[in-house]
């Protein structure tokens, strides 16, 4: 009844802005907020083809964190395909009534868009760093905010808790094999991009909510923030996966997890009563939920999907 009142991206923005998170991240004074910024503005420039637009919020994306980089897929995807295309392998339309051969809708790359985008980001991109190195030229210059920003991020040199699981994976691998164990997380964000991308091409706002989601998971140093963002895109599509199963249990999960990370954290940082493990034990409920998540919305996505398609051709 609430999705046929409101449209998708009015219910995205409703749950974004009384998210719990958000306000949380808001109220601890947290620049994921802007990120987030960029990251909507990167996406809404694809959907409007306005190719300054998203190279624009991509790159400041991008530079604010490193994770959103990811997301030149689904943008090409959006400047080129377009928000909305049917895939070939799906849709199907039947040439006439005598003709029993379908004839698939062939889906035709605009490339002008997509070069665009890359004019245009390789613009932002001398321009932020032309910025950031006369701004930061008595500091070190270019080397020394690229250490302290992207190769912070990589090195994961702070392992202070977070709601994320690698600071304590950290903390209790040897040193020995701490480069290996790097290398190891940092790829396998980039080994899920080819398969989802191949699998997904024909919805580029959804993959692009897969992206956000696996990174807000995967990444060094998650917070709340992240997740009020692709918890907002998942409103994007309440009518494809409003078939989505255990939608219930994350609801509750999820629930569950907020209230119990912060007194986790009370009884072992300040009050002393509890361990690593209590806290711990959270942030690993925390990314089983998350995956969960993925693994569900995907599946109900392609259900989805297979669906148009029985309706299309019977």
């Amino acid at each position: 009844m609430f999705s046929e009142i409101l449209s998708a991206g009015d219910i995205a923005a409703f749950i974004y802005l009384w998210n719990p998170l958000t306000i949380v991240t808001c109220v601890g004074l947290s620049t994921s907020p802007v990120e987030n910024l960029m990251i909507v503005l990167s996406l809404y420039g694809a959907c409007s083809c306005l190719a300054p637009l998203a190279a624009f919020g991509w790159v400041l994306a991008s530079h604010l964190s490193l994770y959103p980089a990811i997301l030149i897929i689904p943008v090409i995807f959006l400047l080129g395909y377009g928000p909305d295309t049917p895939s070939k392998k799906l849709f199907r339309q039947q040439k006439s009534e005598s003709n029993a051969n379908d004839l698939v809708i062939q889906n035709r790359f605009s490339w002008r868009p997509v070069v665009h985008f890359i004019l245009w980001a390789s613009f932002w991109t001398v321009y932020v760093l032309v910025l950031c190195s006369i701004y930061l030229k008595q500091y070190g210059g270019l080397s020394e905010m690229f250490k302290r920003t992207h190769g912070f991020i990589l090195t994961l040199e702070d392992l202070s808790p977070n709601i994320g699981v690698l600071w304590y994976f950290f903390a209790e691998v040897f040193d020995f094999f701490r480069d290996f164990f790097l290398i190891v997380f940092h790829v396998n964000i980039l080994f899920m991009l080819l398969p989802l991308a191949i699998r997904l091409y024909h919805r580029p706002c959804f993959l692009a909510f897969i992206y956000i989601a696996i990174s807000s998971m995967l990444k060094s140093y998650p917070s709340v923030g992240d997740s009020a963002l692709y918890l907002a895109l998942l409103g994007w599509f309440v009518y494809e996966l409003a078939e989505m199963q255990f939608s219930f249990f994350l609801f509750c999960g999820y629930v569950g997890v907020t209230l119990l990370s912060p007194v986790m954290h009370n009884l072992w940082i300040w009050r002393g009563t509890g361990n690593a493990n209590f806290y711990y034990a959270t942030a690993m409920a925390y990314a089983c939920l998350q995956i969960i998540l993925v693994v569900e919305s995907v599946s109900a996505m392609l259900q989805h999907d297979r669906m148009l398609r029985k309706q299309l051709t019977t």
